[in-house]
């Protein structure tokens, strides 16, 4: 290609870039002002936005595929394997593997998108204020398609190694022309070959979609149907909140929240045994709104060098970051209990809510006490008790103090639902931490922001799409209920079935994200539990407590791979330094397991 094309292709590329940035800063920004304007209007007594309320889900819809989208542009798509143990002579083969596999499966994604666009179409069905629903729907093969060529794109920089990437595009053009074979060798060949390509690196999206794909076409299914569940999950009525909290914990987190209640809690626990490392667990969990990634990336380089200068061990502190990562996701506002409420089905979320308040409190103290033997092991360093310095220090933080405060008020007095509760935490930090403390700007940061938001939330929201649609071939086949046959056959005690259910949500944990292990793991599980009487409360408790495990879960749980990436080091010596918190948590998760009380009785005690 001529110097003149390349730099026309540039030029596209950055334009489309900017539109969908501008798109993106648009949508999440709707989202969260329209449930925020339905509350007021409806406490109000007045009427509000027509169809506000489907607007917000559909929106949702848009923040995932341009979320999506970004995160392709970005070489930010969530995979299972860093492929960091590739040699370096392999590399460019193993990423032309890998970009062209993602293409080809991205690719057949958009046609069968594009499919359910003309099948809305032929439907007519119309939203409120006369706008069609296809109209919106469109973005779902748009998006598949920018993943496609950005795939192709991140090949290499050689147009030979985009072409050879291309050329992957040949293999669902065969399958869908070429008569489908009697028996299940290709089926299974083609499987072998995504999840090779999965611990090579292979996007989380594409290695649920191509599976899926793959088995629908082995049972001569439309591949329509993976988009059309990926649409159902993600204009749901209560999927917009995934969203709107992730964006309010980025605002707090950029305008220098973290910094603040972490002086908080140093002053109101520096001076104990292990002060520092009972702070660190205690700010992790705070901060665990979607899961524990941001929370290592964003503020383990912020507590590392604290843990050191404070005299712990490198090892020690290390650990207790991986471990003290996930702490959260028993608390509101956590989006894997949000996701679990919806799709199970069972449970109300703020049942599910309180069912896992003691549990988590648990684990969180489990880790501090560790922390505090540590600390007095260490002979770490011991702050003084400043009653003037805890007051300061509360005062300071007070606007990020009260926010949980407020939600939780908005959403359990009635005031609003889930959805408006997180319109309402984004709005609340937006205003504390631009108008009020200053710490951000609304024309030079909101917008980079939202785009980090739109993009980090877009990648999650496209693995629990496709993956919804492999957990609808899971129940036309009746995968539930062979499982649940089988079970009945060879396992009469309660009890071995949970020791059996911690070990495999242990091993999913350590190589799916959570996710992804919600949409396609429940169906599976939720009938056989029902089976043994096991409570739903309790149940989706143990489910988001091994899974919080699963994160240090050895080969490839996240914290692990994201810590090592964070602080450098190899992944051995994150084991080593993991071990510990991670058999303390397990014993945490055997207690939830086995002592259901610490679930159900707060639930009863609150009538609930």
């Amino acid at each position: 290609m001529t110097r003149a094309g390349r730099g026309l292709w540039r030029g596209v590329w950055s334009s489309a870039g900017s539109c969908e940035r501008a798109v993106a800063v648009l949508a999440i920004s709707l989202a969260s002002l329209l449930p925020l304007i339905a509350m007021v209007t409806r406490l109000a007594g007045v009427r509000g936005i027509p169809g506000s309320v489907v607007f917000v889900q559909q929106l949702t819809l848009w923040i995932a595929f341009v979320g999506a989208a970004l995160a392709a542009s970005g070489d930010q798509l969530l995979g299972m394997s860093a492929n960091t143990f590739v040699p370096a002579k392999w590399a460019v083969p193993v990423r032309i593997l890998g970009c062209g596999m993602t293409a080809a499966i991205s690719a057949s994604l958009c046609w069968a998108s594009y499919q359910f666009v003309v099948s809305e179409r032929s439907i007519g069905k119309t939203l409120a204020l006369g706008v069609p629903n296809w109209v919106l729907a469109l973005v779902m093969p748009v998006g598949f398609l920018l993943i496609a060529l950005r795939a192709i794109r991140g090949a290499g920089a050689c147009s030979r190694h985009r072409l050879a990437a291309t050329l992957f595009l040949l293999a669902p053009l065969i399958l869908s022309f070429a008569p489908r074979p009697e028996g299940p060798a290709i089926l299974w060949i083609g499987i072998g070959v995504i999840v090779a390509g999965a611990v090579l690196g292979l996007p989380i999206f594409a290695t649920l979609g191509g599976v899926a794909l793959l088995l629908f076409w082995h049972i001569g299914q439309p591949a329509v149907v993976v988009p059309d569940n990926a649409y159902s999950l993600m204009v749901s009525e209560v999927l917009p909140s995934l969203p709107l909290y992730t964006l309010a914990g980025y605002l707090l987190v950029e305008g220098g929240a973290s910094t603040r209640l972490l002086r908080v809690y140093a002053a109101l626990f520096g001076w104990m045994p292990g002060g520092l490392a009972i702070t660190t667990a205690i700010t992790f969990a705070i901060f665990t709104f979607a899961g524990s990634g941001v929370t290592i990336v964003s503020m383990g380089g912020l507590m590392l060098p604290m843990l050191l200068k404070a005299r712990y061990t490198k090892q020690f502190s290390i650990g207790l970051i991986n471990g003290s990562g996930s702490l959260g996701l028993l608390f509101p506002p956590s989006l894997p209990v949000i996701l679990y409420a919806i799709y199970a089905k069972t449970v109300q979320i703020d049942t599910l809510f309180v069912g896992g308040l003691v549990p988590g409190l648990l684990m969180v103290a489990m880790v501090s006490a560790w922390g505090a033997y540590q600390g007095v092991k260490s002979g770490a360093e011991r702050s003084r008790f400043s009653f003037a310095e805890a007051r300061q220090a509360v005062w300071i933080a007070k606007w990020e103090l009260a926010l949980p405060v407020i939600v939780i008020v908005g959403l359990f007095g009635g005031f609003g639902t889930l959805v408006e509760a997180g319109a309402i935490a984004v709005v609340y930090s937006f205003i504390a931490e631009c108008w009020i403390l200053r710490g951000i700007s609304l024309r030079r940061d909101f917008p980079r922001v939202a785009v980090e938001c739109v993009t980090m939330v877009g990648g999650v929201l496209l693995i629990i799409g496709v993956a919804k649609g492999l957990t609808y071939y899971l129940a036309i086949q009746d995968v539930p209920g062979i499982l649940t046959n089988w079970v009945d056959l060879h396992i009469h005690s309660k009890y071995v079935f949970l020791l059996l259910l911690n070990i495999v949500l242990l091993v999913k944990g350590s190589f799916m994200d959570v996710f992804s292990a919600i949409i396609v793991m429940v169906p599976l599980i939720q009938p056989i539990a029902a089976k043994f009487g096991i409570d739903p409360v309790q149940m989706g408790v143990i489910f988001l407590a091994n899974l919080e495990l699963g994160y240090l879960t050895p080969p490839i749980g996240m914290n692990l791979c994201l810590s090592a990436y964070r602080f450098k080091q190899p992944m051995t010596a994150v084991y080593r330094a993991t071990l510990p918190v991670y058999l303390i948590l397990l014993a945490g998760v055997l207690l939830i397991t086995y002592v259901p009380w610490l679930t159900t009785l707060p639930v009863k005690w609150l009538g609930m």
